[in-house]
């Protein structure tokens, strides 16, 4: 088999998981919740994980905040450089099948920041407060699925946003005892 037919293969196969996904859009209550889920991944949702820590771990953590709020910007800056060179567009407006279910943040697909953030958040902030894993792994997951549900990616914008939000994690959990900061 051939690169060609490797890719197109692998592009069916992409659009086939969003239309699955986008399938599950169509029954009201849960379009709401996945609209829901995904404004939470805005942000919302791991600020208040952010100040759980905080409270937890007391003022003197403010050094490590403020490493994981870096860590975001890492994370922000890498997938939109790739969006604005990938340039790729959002399913619901190549594939007219694909019910759009909330509007983006951004214009292009290629990677799912939310997906990145989301897993980057998880596990960065796992490491520092295990028990809040309980919390973030069901909401990470949520977080991914809401992005195809909502036809806003493809399952490899989700699956490439969640590699690149584990390799921020992995940099920042394995860099900060170099830069004399104990997560």
């Amino acid at each position: 088999m051939n690169f060609k037919n490797t890719k197109i293969k692998m592009l069916d196969l992409d659009l086939k998981g969003c239309l699955y996904l986008n399938n599950l859009s169509h029954t009201q209550s849960i379009a709401i919740f996945f609209k829901a889920i995904s404004r939470l991944g805005d942000g919302g949702f791991w600020y208040v994980m952010l100040a759980l820590i905080w409270l937890q771990m007391g003022l003197s953590y403010t050094v490590q905040i403020i490493y994981v709020v870096i860590a975001g910007s890492l994370g922000t800056a890498i997938y939109k450089f790739l969006k604005h060179k990938t340039v790729r567009p959002r399913p619901y407006q190549v594939h007219q099948v694909i019910v759009m279910g909330e509007r983006p943040l951004d214009h292009f697909s290629f990677p799912s920041g939310h997906t990145l953030h989301a897993v980057m958040a998880t596990i960065v902030f796992g490491y520092i407060q295990p028990l809040l894993l309980f919390i973030m792994l069901p909401f990470t997951v949520l977080v991914a699925l809401s992005r195809m549900v909502l036809g806003l990616h493809y399952p490899s914008d989700v699956i490439v946003g969640a590699l690149i939000g584990a390799g921020v994690a992995s940099l920042i959990i394995l860099s900060a005892p170099l830069l004399g900061v104990i997560l």
